[in-house]
């Protein structure tokens, strides 16, 4: 049996692989939330930590001037990407070996309820399988 876990070996935190998402990763949108994702490959030389997939997930503080409601929106994502990433994403990567770095942003305006974000982080995650397949997977056949 799977846990639905979000560890800290999970989350992406070293500065170098920060910079290389964010300046040679593709994105796309899907409301509410903003996905930036680059899969490194051997030659690269970046190295990650003990998982194959290591996430950042944020609220803009533009868009949420209050921690409170910044906090509120981060902790019904970091639950809706718990709860779903061992049903599609996790086993495609594993399969695959395909190690991935993203980042999941919320891009939408106000607080949103929970069933809501819970639906399309099912959508956003299902895309972004579909576009690792299309970008790292492709070139190999």
């Amino acid at each position: 049996m799977i846990k639905n876990t979000f560890k800290k070996e999970e989350r992406l935190c070293s500065v170098k692989l920060i910079d290389t998402l964010f300046h040679k990763g593709s994105s796309f949108v899907c409301y509410p939330y903003r996905i930036v994702f680059y899969s490194p490959s051997e030659d690269s030389g970046l190295i990650l930590a003990n998982s194959s997939t290591q996430v950042i997930l944020s609220v803009s503080k533009r868009r949420f001037k209050r921690a409170v409601d910044r906090n509120l929106m981060k902790r019904r994502m970091k639950e809706c990407y718990r709860l779903q990433k061992n049903d599609g994403l996790a086993p495609f990567l594993k399969e695959h070996q395909l190690p991935l770095l993203f980042t999941i942003q919320y891009v939408g305006k106000g607080l949103l309820m929970y069933d809501f974000l819970y639906s399309h982080m099912e959508k956003a995650l299902l895309k972004l399988q579909n576009e690792c397949s299309k970008l790292y997977l492709a070139k190999d056949n």
